[in-house]
């Protein structure tokens, strides 16, 4: 049976790699040692030959790449625990950075992100959204991609410029709400947002990627990310949802495809409202079934909705602190979640737990909770701090993934294209005018009700499209233009 050593109470206790995608929960306060229990866990993983996803918040779990340093503390917890085998040892690590700085570049499109968790980072309301879902109807309907902020900015110009005919066609738009949008992405390229979206847009096969027999760690450096926490989120539950849309159907495995963990897990769900609170729970309770196993990081249980709470199979719970009635409730939610020991007083023992010690519940045979258990957390074998810049530098420099990433692509999309046609049109124009006495406005205007109720013109503009499109069929750049279920128009998907 492949199981994973977590740690020791009265008798070790495992993890059961068939089980381990019916996903779980890491929490406790500050400095109770949650951090190294999730390094302990993931290399233990790695080591199985899984492929791990970890965010990293703080900057600190860098060290899975490099070996730990041995220490008379460590061996003798290792032996207390029973770890025959314990020796420091490096792990495989791909390092990834949305701003491109630490690790390898990780974008997505416009396009592949959609309205509706765009319009959660922009921080929209349902007006604004609105209108948001109009200009990628618009998009998706001319063959215009969205891949990168500019083109996005160039539709809602387009959009504020053609306000009137847009409106007769999709639903009033607002100049307002427009106006509202353009401010919102302007603060979104302020705040990073500009390196996130573009191409070549991340292949998820990168992150499941496995090394000499060990599953390759990626790990997202997010502790410039976390300072934006709607596009962490946001971040989050796109690659999810892709995960979710692009995996086949595997049902339980000896052991997940891939073990995805998210630290400082209650920034996904502030905020989230019902209609996407409800998707994350789907997403959540069937992508198991995709071999995909998903573990929170959090302060307090509590933190997570009662909905996915209740899907976390495998426990790992450190010490609480009751100094306010906010803690009391959360060791009492704490203690609610186990399994009942009569040789435990869960919820006195939570507040007395030393550093490295917790109480763990993991699923045995047929999915069933074990009973909780206060256990020692066996150590990692890694450094249990973080890379310094040089090692980061040489981690990069060593990556499996190569430099496929780091330069990026701007191919001819809806920036290009609507400048094109932009500049087509200010050319003949006068000359149309001259000959047949109608003004360069009543010009514009007819061209772009010719482009968007159809004739003859459209038609001839289809064809053109459709040769575009033929070109770039087959390849993973073309398919940018659909969007997954967190990304389809009206939070559905329009995957065709």
């Amino acid at each position: 049976m492949n199981t994973l050593l977590v740690g020791k109470g009265e008798q070790q206790v495992h993890l059961n790699l068939k089980y381990a995608n019916r996903h779980g929960l890491i929490a406790g306060a500050t400095g109770t040692g949650k951090t190294v229990s999730l390094m302990s866990i993931a290399e233990g993983f790695s080591r199985q030959g899984v492929p791990v996803f970890i965010t990293d918040v703080k900057g600190d779990i860098s060290g899975l790449a490099l070996a730990g340093t041995p220490n008379d503390k460590l061996l003798q917890r290792a032996k207390d625990i029973g770890i025959e085998d314990y020796q420091n040892e490096a792990n495989p690590v791909v390092i990834w950075d949305l701003a491109g700085e630490q690790g390898h570049p990780l974008r997505t499109t416009i396009s592949e992100m959609g309205p509706t968790l765009l319009g959660r980072i922009l921080e929209l309301n349902d007006t604004q959204s609105g209108i948001l879902d109009i200009v990628f109807q618009l998009a998706d309907d001319q063959g215009l991609l969205l891949l990168d902020i500019d083109d996005l900015r160039a539709m809602l110009t387009f959009v504020a410029e053609q306000r009137q005919e847009v409106s007769a066609k999709y639903g009033l738009i607002s100049a307002q709400s427009l106006a509202a949008i353009q401010r919102a992405l302007l603060g979104l390229t302020r705040d990073g947002g500009q390196d996130f979206f573009g191409e070549p847009a991340l292949a998820l096969d990168d992150l499941m990627r496995s090394q000499q027999g060990r599953g390759v760690i990626s790990l997202l450096a997010a502790n410039k990310l976390i300072l934006t926490p709607k596009l962490y989120s946001s971040f989050l539950l796109w690659l999810l949802s892709e995960l979710f849309e692009n995996l086949p159907e595997v049902g339980d495995l000896d052991k997940p495809k891939l073990v995805f963990f998210i630290d400082e897990a209650h920034l996904l769900f502030e905020g989230c409202p019902p209609s996407l609170l409800k998707r994350i729970e789907q997403i959540i309770r069937l992508i198991r079934s995709k071999g995909v196993g998903v573990y929170f990081c959090s302060q307090f249980p509590d933190d997570i909705p009662n909905e996915i709470l209740g899907q976390l199979g495998n426990r790992i719970q450190h010490a609480l602190r009751a100094y306010t009635p906010r803690d009391q409730k959360a060791v009492k939610t704490a203690a609610e979640t186990f399994v009942t020991n009569p040789k435990l007083n869960v919820t006195e023992v939570i507040s007395q737990l030393a550093v490295g010690e917790a109480l763990v519940s993991m699923l045995a045979d047929k999915g069933v909770p074990t009973m909780v258990e206060r256990a020692l957390i066996a150590p990692p074998r890694c450094r249990m701090g973080p890379a310094l810049p040089n090692e980061l530098q040489q981690i990069r420099a060593q990556s499996p993934i190569g430099t496929q990433y780091d330069n990026t692509i701007n191919r001819e999309s809806a920036h290009e294209l609507l400048h094109k046609r932009h500049s087509k049109d200010e050319t003949a124009l006068p000359t149309s005018a001259q000959t047949s006495g109608a003004s360069a406005k009543d010009e514009a205007q007819g061209w772009f009700s010719e482009l968007i109720f159809g004739n003859k013109r459209r038609q001839g503009l289809a064809e053109t499209l459709s040769k575009q499109a033929a070109r770039t069929v087959g390849s993973q750049l073309g398919k940018q233009i659909i969007r997954g279920i967190l990304g389809g128009i009206l939070g559905k998907s329009s995957r065709r």
